[in-house]
């Protein structure tokens, strides 16, 4: 009998063609046509949701040498099958560099960098790198994984967060959409992580907010309006009490 549960647990293994076949199977054309209200290219879509894709993964299971397969794919549902069953712990900087150097829309940015690249031995080296970088996405790369870290990084002092914020004054005034919402992301991140970084994170928007620029300026006053609701306010207050 025990030997009869393993074998029915035992995962099967799928090749990069049986899974992008069973994804074109699941798309839907209006699921598809759909994607472009969230600015998510979808010429090279099925149209499926993040939850079905999430589920479709977990029944793969841990799995990197696919994850590279699909990853060469030029298929976005295939890329988020690759980063949702990609083992964090077998990930490069390299691929990583890679992969950012890559993306092609803030739905694969951002998933990348919360499912998979924070989770990795390398997440805090790539932010200041992937910062400097100009393409759009690959700069609000840095900041999804700042905004990444802030949740998943549960055993990092304060110091990183605090010096990251030289790093989105730095960069505040890029005023492309997809990066001015990363950074604005980020701050508001390290904000609600504790008390102190409330302190320093609402001392920055508040420099932001008085800025000549109408970028800074927009980051600014927006972090500072999360900052002052009662609801935020409360929750770290128990988050501080907690650590």
């Amino acid at each position: 009998m025990a030997q009869k549960r393993a074998t029915q647990s035992a995962p099967t293994r799928q090749s990069a063609a049986e899974v992008l076949a069973r994804l074109e199977r699941m798309g839907s054309e209006k699921i598809r046509l759909g994607m472009a209200r969230f600015a998510i290219p979808s010429d090279n879509a099925f149209g499926i949701s993040v939850g079905d894709l999430r589920k479709f993964a977990k029944s793969i299971g841990r799995d990197h040498e696919l994850a590279q397969q699909l990853w060469q794919t030029p298929n976005y549902e295939a890329h988020m099958i690759a980063i949702f069953i990609d083992d964090p712990q077998l990930v490069t900087a390299q691929q990583m560099n890679r992969w950012c150097g890559e993306f092609d829309s803030w739905a694969i940015c951002d998933t990348a960098c919360f499912h998979l690249f924070s989770k990795t031995a390398h997440a805090w080296k790539m932010i200041p790198q992937w910062a400097k970088r100009k393409p759009e996405f690959e700069r609000r790369a840095a900041f999804a994984q700042l905004a990444s870290m802030c949740v998943h990084d549960k055993a990092a002092t304060d110091e990183p967060f605090a010096q990251s914020l030289a790093l989105i004054v730095k960069h505040a005034s890029d005023s492309r959409n997809f990066v001015k919402k990363a950074v604005n992301w980020a701050l508001r991140c390290i904000g609600k992580r504790n008390s102190r970084l409330l302190a320093l994170a609402t001392a920055t928007a508040e420099s932001l907010a008085s800025s000549d620029d109408p970028t800074a300026r927009w980051i600014g006053k927006d972090a500072l309006r999360e900052f002052q609701k009662p609801n935020i306010i409360a929750r770290i207050k128990k988050r501080t009490k907690k650590a």
